[in-house]
């Protein structure tokens, strides 16, 4: 009887634990919002990401061009260029890239067509394909094989960061342009500011 007393309530308190999650922080706590500031950092947060990606998405698909275009845009997602001097921002700026290739590719249905990046799908393809294996001479290449294989891209969506740190803050700069790959045109630059404190 005192044994089941016991366990009974070890039980309870580690179901206790268990709701409040570990050293009985809330839910809340180790799941903050990603739509808000954390006042724990610093620098470029979760929301920036949200911010910029859900901003630029809806002017990228507004864009005059696209949406008088009788075909569909073929863009393919290149990277964010880090030209920041303070080194502060410790992520990967090709996360605002990859937030903003899922926004189009969810709204951006029937005007556009994301094409994936050449040397990362030859690899894919040939590590998956059977048919695409190199033979025992290593003859057998990465490319296609009939021209009508390959889907080449219109345009190239890219961008480029910047910073300006200060004693107390860094302005951020993180333009974005959508590059026409035939003609070298600049069809839609927007940048995504912010200051954050250091």
């Amino acid at each position: 009887m005192r044994f089941t007393t016991l366990t009974a309530g070890l039980l309870a308190l580690v179901a206790a634990g268990a709701l409040t999650g570990c050293g009985g922080q809330r839910y809340e706590d180790q799941r903050p919002p990603m739509d808000q500031l954390d006042p724990r950092d610093r620098g470029l947060q979760s929301k920036d990401v949200l911010q910029a990606s859900d901003q630029l998405a809806m002017d990228l698909l507004s864009v005059p061009e696209l949406n008088e275009s009788r075909t569909q845009w073929t863009i393919v997602v290149d990277h964010v260029e880090d030209n920041t001097t303070s080194r502060l921002f410790v992520g990967n700026f090709d996360i605002f890239l990859q937030r903003l290739k899922s926004n189009l590719a969810r709204q951006g249905r029937g005007r556009i067509t994301l094409i994936a990046n050449r040397d990362p799908f030859y690899r894919l393809r040939g590590r998956e394909l059977e048919s695409e294996r190199e033979d025992d001479f290593g003859q057998g290449g990465p490319g296609p094989r009939r021209a009508e294989e390959a889907r080449s891209p219109d345009f190239a969506l890219r961008g480029v960061a910047m910073d300006l740190p200060n004693r107390g803050t860094v302005y951020y700069n993180l333009a974005f342009q959508l590059v026409n790959l035939r003609t070298r045109e600049e069809v839609w630059n927007r940048d995504y500011e912010v200051r954050t404190s250091r």
